[in-house]
């Protein structure tokens, strides 16, 4: 056997092995361009919540001169007091906190639920069932306006926040969305180890399916709460102003013949951080969830 023979297959063993492949341990550094287009995409982002606070700093005077005012004022603190007062927010927060949380804690929980069903269990019609579920999300909710409150004044609910949070306990995009995330990230030998050990399904849900979950549930939890904290149109119809959300009681600023600009923004402004605070927060925890998850599967 000659020497070329001999050499030929560490050369064809050179030539697959990759090239600039990292080693364990170490880790990527951005380049100047990366930082350049984050920088672009941040101030983007910002600018709409950067534009509402100089505006709420400033009178509607000057918000309507050209050119419209490039920096903060002095005028913050007086037109977020008269903005408070004006629209009642103080009840209005402690309202959208119960129909946000309410909303939120249900449809995460139901749609896990729902998820793992759809995901893991064997019954008949689950593929249908599963179609119709999706299906409910290309019809436009105005058209369950009328009789969804045609349904709640039957129950005697008007201007009632039951009637805001029972309509959204459980959605379909959150019980699709669990039940793509549970087919990869639940090994069904694992569910089968749980039920060889003795364990109910109660105890299956709670100590397999939730903390493979968790990811999701986290994702799915914020998404829920920005929507339900935001949602205008079901509550301006369900409520009124003496029981009012966050986004209902915003409306009563833009009333009246000529309304002040400055002091909209300063209650868009308020409206806006919970939302801020909350991601700030829990924004930390809802990042290593999703790393985690990515980490196992």
């Amino acid at each position: 056997m000659t020497t070329s023979e001999l050499t030929l297959p560490q050369v064809r063993g050179e030539a697959r092995r990759p090239r600039g492949r990292m080693g364990a341990g170490k880790q990527l550094h951005a380049g100047p361009v990366t930082y350049v287009v984050l920088s672009v995409f941040a101030l983007v982002s910002l600018a709409p919540l950067v534009w509402t606070a100089i505006a709420a700093s400033r009178t509607d005077r000057r918000l309507a001169q050209t050119p419209p005012p490039l920096w903060f004022g002095g005028n913050l603190f007086a037109n977020l007091r008269t903005a408070w007062d004006q629209a009642g927010l103080g009840t209005a927060m402690f309202n959208s906190v119960i129909v946000a949380g309410a909303i939120t804690v249900s449809t995460v929980l139901f749609s896990t639920l729902a998820g793992f069903a759809f995901a893991k269990l064997r019954f008949r019609f689950s593929g249908l069932l599963l179609l119709l579920t999706v299906g409910t999300m290309m019809i436009p909710p105005q058209l369950a306006v009328v009789p969804l409150y045609l349904w709640m004044s039957d129950l005697g609910w008007s201007n009632q926040l039951q009637t805001v949070i029972l309509p959204s306990l459980v959605t379909a995009f959150g019980t699709f969305f669990m039940r793509q995330y549970l087919v990869q990230a639940l090994p069904t030998e694992l569910i089968e180890a749980a039920r060889v050990d003795g364990a109910s399904s109660l105890r299956v849900v709670w100590h397999v399916v939730f903390p493979a979950a968790r990811p999701a549930m986290a994702v799915l939890g914020l998404l829920t709460f920005v929507f339900a904290w935001n949602d205008f149109l079901w509550p301006i119809i369900a409520l009124n102003q003496q029981n009012p959300t966050v986004q209902v009681a915003l409306n009563s600023l833009g009333t009246g013949y000529v309304p002040d600009q400055a002091v909209i923004m300063a209650g868009a402004l308020l409206g806006t951080l919970p939302l801020l605070v909350a991601f700030l927060l829990f924004g930390k925890q809802i990042v290593g969830g999703i790393m985690q998850g990515a980490i196992k599967g």
